[in-house]
């Protein structure tokens, strides 16, 4: 699934941004909607799916194992499961693209069939390491071969019956947890996760939801997530809440952006991923919650986001694994808070779709804002709410996220700022530019 050629595109300074907004689906919800219907008996519909590149990458997977997947004219998405141990061998490799989430997981629901897979992806995903997921996963009893490194294209042999494993978490991944109980819903006996700090939580929800035995407890060094295997999922009806990761734009532009009033309709607020309206919140923004209420067992509100004098602050390190995703739009609003902000925490960041923590340094300075790259993360000088000096071009390294955060500053710079290459955006919010006009107009 490689992108097209490159989009370059040059973002000059917004008057005032204001109107009502939705943005679309939740990513992280969307990928596993498809991955459980897939394994339920019988039919389940997702409405509010995310059509981006990474969730379609994730659909034409579980198709190509043997899952049946339509989208009707109304926009929901009917799926009809194989049951867990269903998974049938696929023709050929199954192509990634750009999606680390997609790799992992499904990487967890291959080790536990009798299959064996190959995964591929494009320049950006065969950069990222994947030992971090290999490793438990070949403890449960996946057989993994992958390229040096422990990086794409790599090939997974499957164990069935897999073997049981508790694992403890080394590094705070929402992703190789996820992964470890995929691998345990075909795995006899009890498999355990503990998460000495906890990450966001979608798996346990809707796991739960299709009707897989799962605990979450407390435990001495962290929660300790267990699921009983050879599990019987029932098809559900879901409604997928707004991505937070995608409204982090909106919440910032209208932050810096003087005389903002925006609203962003359904957003999730699932409590393991607002981190970054905390911070914001921390720094002075005025975003208040509207009509909430819970959807899908998920916490949604309308967030109506008005311009705001932010103030530096030093991000509390804890609140990284609520908004990892969040981090490059937050060094954009440190650049126009008064002071020096100081974010770290963010190790995650060096292995993403690209090194995030050097990208967006690049970013910054190529538009005249003065910062400091420590190994987790950035010290940034404010403007005070002045626009930056901008005229810079940015390389968004092939990330849909280095490439909005970069859109976000343009906003408020004294020169346009030029990104070398959009393209990426696709992956996870195809309407991006569309709903700037519609806020700028």
């Amino acid at each position: 699934m490689p992108h097209a050629l490159p989009q370059p595109r040059t973002i000059a300074h917004a008057e005032r941004l204001s109107g009502r907004l939705r943005v679309p689906g939740d990513k992280s919800i969307s990928h596993r909607a498809l991955m459980l219907s897939a394994l339920a008996v019988g039919e389940s519909r997702v409405e509010g799916l995310l059509e981006g590149e990474d969730v379609l990458a994730t659909a034409a997977a579980m198709r190509a194992m043997g899952a049946e997947i339509m989208r009707d004219e109304e926009c929901i998405w009917r799926i009809h499961g194989v049951g867990v141990g269903g998974l049938l061998q696929p023709t050929g490799a199954l192509d990634m693209g750009n999606s680390g989430t997609s790799t992992r997981l499904l990487m967890g629901l291959v080790a536990s069939h009798p299959i064996t897979a190959t995964f591929t992806g494009d320049a950006s995903l065969s950069g990222r390491p994947m030992g971090r997921v290999i490793e438990p996963l070949s403890r449960m009893g996946a057989d993994i071969t992958a390229s040096p490194g422990g990086r794409l294209p790599l090939m997974l042999r499957g164990l069935c019956p897999a073997v049981p494993i508790e694992y403890t978490l080394p590094v705070a991944s929402a992703q190789v947890k996820s992964a470890v109980l995929l691998a345990g819903l075909n795995t006899p006996g009890i498999t355990r996760v503990i998460e000495p700090v906890p990450t966001r939580d979608h798996s346990e929800r809707m796991l739960a939801g299709f009707g897989a035995e799962l605990t979450v407890e407390p435990g001495p060094i962290g929660r300790v997530i267990s699921i009983r295997g050879e599990a019987e999922l029932k098809p559900q009806q879901i409604v997928v809440p707004g991505d937070p990761s995608s409204a982090a734009f909106w919440m910032v532009a209208g932050s810096v952006v003087p005389g903002s009033d925006i609203v962003i309709e359904n957003v999730g607020l699932n409590p393991t991923r607002t981190g970054l309206l905390t911070a914001l919140r921390m720094m002075g923004a005025d975003i208040t919650e509207q009509d909430a209420r819970i959807v899908g067992g998920e916490p949604v509100a309308d967030l109506r986001v008005r311009h705001a004098a932010l103030s530096a602050i030093e991000v509390p390190p804890d609140l990284a694994p609520s908004m990892i995703d969040e981090y490059p739009v937050l060094f954009v609003s440190a650049a126009f808070a008064s002071g020096r902000t100081v974010a770290r925490g963010a190790h995650e960041l060096r292995v993403k779709e690209s090194d995030r923590i050097a990208a967006m340094r690049a970013t910054l300075e190529a538009n005249g804002v003065a910062c400091i790259e420590h190994e987790d993360g950035l010290s940034i000088e404010g403007t005070g709410g002045d626009p930056i000096p901008g005229g810079g071009v940015v390389a968004s390294k092939l990330d849909h996220r280095i490439a909005m955060s970069s859109v976000i500053a343009g906003l408020h710079a004294a020169r346009p700022v030029t990104i070398d290459d959009v393209a990426p955006v696709a992956t996870s919010y195809p309407s991006f530019f569309d709903q700037l006009e519609g806020l700028s107009a």
